[in-house]
């Protein structure tokens, strides 16, 4: 499948947190980090979040309020002791979906109950030559299809009714108010449906050039509508969808979650409702796959887009997954990073990200007809004439080129539910400690991606922050026995003033802890530039082109707010 542009990343979510609630205590990893000073003094910020302590307290606003165990009557009533109204009670994250006046949110905030509060976001979206480049051609021949595994596509709906997808997708629902509809009417989750599991129906026969396959083409797809018509959506609709994969997780053998989607980081992973919501499904067995962002090139605070990595991409539990460029050939060698994948770190808790990279860049995929990015995007519909050889007959065509990080989240969740067909037994952080494992780090030091649309140029370096573990790589995951023990969660990166050194650290006990499976070292070889002692770089220069301020922004605590909703605008029409 293939790819487009920067500006079309604009599916809309909210967030939930990443963690589970504290009433089992801080895990002895996160403890850990604490006493490093690893994590940002966000972590212990205050039960309300600044935005909503921004507001009058007159407006009235949806808040998604976590408590520490799971809510009972008595806390639901003192929402409405308040004047609110419980709009959505959650069943695997202890929260609710509450309207009440931002006056009396923080009354409520001073309740011992309560973890956090904070607004009901907005959040947004974010392979003829893809497939062989992941080596998904080569699995298929040895018959990895997915069968039998489950894919959640969370999302904006899927066109049902295409013929890669008609007899895939087994559940569908929309968690959007007022609206029942389950099809796609923007265009973006039907693309990414078609990524990770499309059968390339309307693409095979003898008349048929080219088949677009997708990476597992034989995986039930669940479909989760939260974004509408135009991407947009919300914080407490992705934690409803979420809810329901948990809940349908044995009917449908749901194995793994898709969220091409996110939002600006507005607070740590261990409050962000989003990030609290992917914790919960992870530990509920199911592997949960996130788009990084597509604000790579943002240098606007001086990091050279470096710590632009979108929630709930942030959380360490996830796979976040950045955008590769395959070069329109099959063979990986002169594969390059998509200069508009966001990186890393993460802001105020400066976890590792991505975890890894995939093919997102002029993406070719199912078409959802009548959508949005349909008409919005002519430019990028697949002519018959370049997937057929005869087609006087056929009246419309069945894809459309996208790119962004979006679109390669969906190889990563394709790849996994290949892993999980041949071993179901895998867990979710084996599953990302083997693909990350495997990744190929043999890529070059920089490369210069130049925008389609404008002309210009922009720098990337292949580092940690950028490439992860490195490429995507399904044949060598498929092939390798070693199972990581204990968590994969992703490592946290701290500076040190005295040494200008910025190291990594593990959690203890986890995949790359030294003493387990597989150290830091053989995870992030030095093609990633990291060495065996786990030095990322020397210097603060890669923190971006004005040093104080980039510096600032990478590893101050205060710059989020006032940031737009917006973290992941879709990219350029054509692709870099």
């Amino acid at each position: 499948m293939h790819d487009t542009n920067d500006r079309h990343w604009t599916d809309t979510l909210r967030s939930f947190p990443c963690r589970p609630a504290p009433r089992r205590g801080l895990p002895t990893w996160l403890k850990t980090a604490l006493a490093l000073g690893l994590l940002s003094r966000a972590l212990t910020a205050g039960p309300l979040s600044r935005d909503l302590e921004q507001l009058a307290p007159a407006a009235t606003v949806d808040a998604i309020v976590q408590f520490h165990s799971a809510p009972t009557q008595a806390d639901v009533g003192k929402v409405t002791a308040r004047g609110g109204k419980l709009k959505k009670k959650y069943k695997n994250v202890p929260a609710g979906l509450v309207r009440l006046s931002a006056g009396a949110l923080k009354d409520l905030a001073r309740d011992p109950a309560i973890h956090y509060i904070s607004p009901d976001r907005s959040v947004a979206g974010h392979m003829e030559f893809a497939q062989p480049s992941v080596g998904a051609d080569v699995a298929l021949q040895y018959g990895w299809t997915g069968n039998g595994v489950g894919i959640a596509i969370i999302d904006s709906g899927i066109a049902s009714d295409h013929p890669d997808l008609r007899t895939r997708v087994v559940y569908a629902e929309s968690f959007i108010p007022g609206d029942p509809r389950t099809d796609d009417l923007y265009g973006h989750g039907t693309h990414v449906a078609g990524i990770a599991g499309g059968n390339g129906a309307a693409s095979t026969g003898s008349n048929y050039a080219i088949t677009f396959l997708g990476i597992a083409p034989k995986v039930h797809l669940i479909n989760l509508r939260v974004l509408d018509a135009k991407g947009r959506g919300t914080d407490s609709s992705v934690l409803a969808a979420i809810d329901r994969a948990i809940e349908l997780k044995e009917k449908y053998n749901i194995r793994v979650i898709n969220l091409s989607l996110g939002r600006s980081i507005q607070e740590s992973y261990g409050l962000d409702p989003l990030c609290q919501g992917v914790a919960r499904a992870w530990e509920a067995g199911l592997v949960v796959v996130v788009a990084a962002g597509n604000n790579g090139r943002d240098n606007s605070r001086g990091t050279s887009g470096y710590a632009t990595i979108a929630s709930p991409g942030n959380s360490p539990y996830v796979i976040t997954v950045g955008a590769m460029k395959n070069m329109d050939t099959k063979e990986r060698p002169d594969d390059l990073m998509a200069s508009y994948s966001s990186k890393g770190p993460t802001l105020l808790d400066h976890v590792v990200k991505p975890d890894l990279v995939a093919p997102g860049n002029r993406i070719a995929s199912a078409l959802a007809p009548n959508s949005f990015l349909r008409f919005w995007y002519p430019e990028n519909v697949v002519p018959i004439s370049y997937y057929k050889a005869s087609y006087s007959i056929v009246k419309g065509t069945s894809y459309m080129r996208l790119s962004g990080t979006s679109m390669a989240a969906p190889m990563v969740s394709g790849a996994a539910a290949l892993l999980l067909q041949k071993n179901p037994e895998l867990t979710p952080d084996q599953v990302k400690a083997r693909l990350m494992r495997t990744a190929t780090t043999n890529l070059p030091s920089t490369s210069v991606g130049t925008d389609a649309l404008t002309g210009a140029t922009y720098q990337v370096t292949y580092d940690l922050f950028t490439v992860g573990a490195g490429y995507l790589d399904i044949w060598a995951a498929l092939n390798d026995t070693e199972l990581a023990s204990g968590p994969a969660l992703s490592p946290t990166a701290a500076y040190d003033e005295t040494t200008g050194l910025t190291t990594i650290h593990g959690a203890p006990g986890g995949a790359w802890d030294a003493g387990s499976v597989w150290s830091t070292a053989v995870v992030w070889g030095s093609n990633v530039i990291v060495n065996d002692s786990a030095v990322v770089w020397g210097t603060a220069v890669i923190w971006g082109t004005s040093t104080n301020q980039g510096f600032a922004v990478v590893w101050g605590t205060a710059v989020v707010w006032g940031t737009s909703d917006s973290s992941s605008q879709t990219i350029g029409r054509r692709g870099e």
